[in-house]
């Protein structure tokens, strides 16, 4: 008789791993309505995000090492789809190159919701892991049903009296309240012409986890970068790679944290992100991967992955002139 035990592969999945640099800087998230505003609106952007690149950098550099830094930009071809990448991409690169800047990764939005072939955003919606609220008894739908996700118990429906006064009513309650509760409830998608339309917040969530060096199907890797070696881009967003590596940086497209650079109209967009990467049960193995090599190179890493995430809002040049007429 053998001893000889067989198994199928697939009892014993695989995570693969990705390189990971030590910081993953994005110098950009705009709408569309921005990049039709031209080069000027490009050129006050990437001026104003070259100051905060230079201060994260040398913060960065202050912890005693040579810090390996990639930079990222994400285009919105998700929500609308403004000219095309031949002639919107080589703008942004002019624009970044004039402020000093350096765009080392490429990323189209609408490849966090389905990229090669992969549904992306479906795959991270369903590892949502909802907390309940203390004292819940099951009565909310869940989030697969409404597609909202919250950081705590909402409001009961309430009734009214026969003189019209409203009866019973509670407020919102935060799970993690501290002294007092700040409540969010997170549109997850909306149904558009008979298909799931991912909100902002969710394809952000879905971007940051790949920034993280986190996001895997079936344990493979997905969105890695692939080198731009043609002269000239596409003329359709489909045919652009989901992340096109630009430059001939040695550091790797995920990082141990991220930082993002932005216009601060994004803060309650990235407030919900957070919300929403604080509910996701993480690939295991990729988690293990990040800790262990964080451990080894004693690069501390913040056990909660939404903690890995910084951000820095800059007060866009029309902000104080709109204050300063009002």
């Amino acid at each position: 008789m053998s001893d000889a035990v067989f198994q199928e592969t697939t009892a014993q999945p695989r995570t693969q791993s990705v390189p990971l640099a030590h910081l993953s800087l994005e110098l950009g998230h705009l709408y569309m309505e921005d990049y039709e505003a031209g080069p000027k609106r490009l050129a006050e952007h990437f001026a104003e995000v070259r100051v905060w690149a230079d201060a994260v950098r040398a913060s960065a550099a202050r912890r005693g090492r040579r810090p390996r830094i990639s930079t990222c930009f994400l285009i919105d071809d998700y929500f609308s789809r403004f000219s095309t990448p031949a002639e919107l991409v080589p703008m942004v690169l002019e624009e970044a190159e004039k402020a000093g800047l350096v765009i080392d990764y490429l990323a189209r939005e609408s490849a966090c919701a389905i990229a090669d072939r992969v549904e992306l955003a479906e795959s991270v919606m369903n590892r949502l892991v909802e907390s309940p609220p203390p004292g819940s008894h099951g009565s909310r739908p869940p989030v697969s049903r409404t597609g909202w996700l919250a950081n705590g118990e909402r409001s009961p429906a309430t009734s009214r009296s026969a003189l019209g006064a409203v009866k019973g009513w509670q407020p919102p309650q935060e799970t993690a309240a501290r002294n007092h509760s700040i409540f969010m409830d997170v549109e997850l998608w909306s149904e558009k012409d008979g298909r799931r339309l991912w909100s902002c917040p969710f394809l952000a969530a879905v971007w940051q986890l790949a920034r993280l060096g986190l996001l895997r199907h079936l344990g493979e890797p997905v969105l890695v970068p692939t080198v731009w070696e043609g002269a000239d881009f596409p003329q359709e967003w489909d045919r652009l790679p989901p992340v096109v590596k630009l430059s001939d940086t040695g550091a790797a497209f995920s990082a141990y944290r991220t930082c993002t650079l932005m216009p601060n109209r994004f803060i309650a967009v990235e407030d919900a992100v957070r919300l929403i990467l604080d509910q996701i049960d993480v690939d295991a193995g990729a988690l293990r991967q990040v800790a262990e090599r964080s451990a080894a190179e004693r690069v501390p890493v913040p056990p909660a992955v939404a903690q890995r995430a910084t951000y820095v809002f800059y007060e866009e040049p029309g902000d104080s002139v709109e204050a300063e007429e009002t």
